[in-house]
């Protein structure tokens, strides 16, 4: 009888040790009988379009919430899995962006390959984290053919992995929607040639904002595309906000990949009440968004403190005000 207690006891106290310390308790097959912990694309797969909505492979609305990095060619330090990591376990993302700078001193047309190990490193780092990434021509001019080499690489590279996204052309500055329109079939063309269905991020003009004349002319004969919308509070306001309600009406789903709660520069201070006001807009549509930028460059919406702040295990004090506040609304 004191044999028998023994070993029951043993079992017990080994059953509670294999919990408190994560073990796995197996059943007579070798399989757990414990729920499985699945990461944030593990329980949504690849994403698809739905109307306006983005919906996992259950056909569940979904809505993304992270943040970007700043240019890689100058805040190249960030780009690594570090800190992938702390803006999903600490910030509690479940995406982040990767901003490749195309055109600047350092950009992919004069460094390629540096550009593609900050991309890797990044888009690797989230893979391993289980939360999706935006691989993001962070550009404000058409520059066609590199574009299509750039997309036709990395889609060859992530092609059967759910977690990505690609988002096309960040900002058009100067050009008109049919120069954007003609610009993005080709690129989506050279993409659908190698991956088939991973969600495409379709760039609007001035600076990603006239959505609502995209809603007019929308690209047709490819599935899963969202229209890009950029806005920094302080200066982008209701109006915008009414041009975003017009193309939702017309049809055309859209995403927020760049945000932020000061003017258009960068600067300034964080407009409360109209950043509250977008983020109830989006939360009422179901608009998924990206907030800018984990850097830590002398203005308003760097998020980090200055250079000599760790890149990752920040403290409160690390963090300016807008990332404080990032990561505060992420966290609800």
């Amino acid at each position: 009888m004191k044999l028998l207690f023994r070993k029951a006891l043993l079992l017990v106290l080994l059953c509670m040790g294999c919990l408190y310390f994560g073990c796995s308790v197996s059943n007579a097959n070798g399989k757990s009988d414990l729920p499985k912990k699945e990461g944030f694309v593990s329980q949504n797969g690849f994403l698809s379009v739905k109307g306006t909505s983005l919906v996992n492979e259950k056909g569940e609305k979904i809505v993304l919430r992270g943040v970007s990095f700043g240019w890689h060619n100058w805040w190249p330090r960030f780009y690594n899995e570090n800190t992938v990591t702390w803006l999903k376990e600490d910030w509690k993302c479940n995406i982040v962006r990767a901003a490749i700078g195309v055109e600047p001193n350092g950009g992919y047309i004069t460094n390629p390959q540096a550009s593609l190990d900050c991309l890797y490193k990044v888009v690797d780092a989230a893979i391993k984290n289980d939360i999706y990434v935006i691989i993001d021509w962070h550009s404000h001019s058409i520059k066609l053919e590199e574009a299509k080499d750039f997309f036709n690489l990395v889609a060859e590279k992530y092609k059967n992995y759910p977690h990505i996204i690609y988002e096309i052309f960040n900002e058009p500055d100067k050009n008109t929607w049919s120069e954007v329109k003609a610009y993005s079939e080709a690129v989506i063309e050279t993409i659908r040639s190698v991956d088939k269905k991973n969600i495409i991020l379709v760039g609007t003009p001035r600076w990603s904002q006239e959505v609502d004349v995209a809603a007019e002319d929308p690209i047709t004969g490819y599935n899963n595309l969202m229209y890009v919308l950029h806005f920094y509070a302080a200066t982008h306001k209701k109006y915008l906000r009414d041009k975003a309600n017009l193309a939702l009406q017309k049809g055309l789903p859209i995403f927020v990949s760049e945000c932020a709660g000061m003017e258009a520069s960068g600067n300034g201070p964080i407009n409360y009440e109209e950043s509250q006001n977008w983020l109830q807009w989006m939360d009422n549509n179901s608009i998924s968004w990206i907030a800018w930028s984990i850097s830590d460059k002398d203005e308003t919406c760097s998020m980090i403190k200055d250079n000599s702040s760790p890149v990752s295990g920040w403290k409160i004090s690390d963090l300016k005000e807008w990332g404080q506040l990032v990561r505060e609304e992420l966290r609800k």
